[in-house]
């Protein structure tokens, strides 16, 4: 893995993880971290860059949907 992607992975992991922390719900938080945590470390193993970018990728699409989740929950 470059050295940018393994950059980008971790920081990807660290804001899902961050992020996740703000659900109110104990339920729901402790989920979203189980979650985020189990998937990355089924994909630690995979070294093809193209596939590192779409799993990256689908990482912030996952991202954003814990951020209008968030969004709906606070209105």
């Amino acid at each position: 893995m470059a050295a940018s992607s393994r950059a980008e992975v971790l920081q990807i992991y660290r804001v899902l993880l961050r992020e996740s922390q703000r659900f109110a719900a104990y339920g729901y938080r402790t989920y979203a971290i189980r979650r985020i945590r189990d998937a990355f470390r089924e994909n630690k193993h995979i070294q093809d860059s193209v596939e590192i970018q779409k799993l990256v990728n689908k990482a912030k699409e996952n991202l954003d949907i814990i951020h209008r989740q968030y969004c709906i929950i606070l209105f």
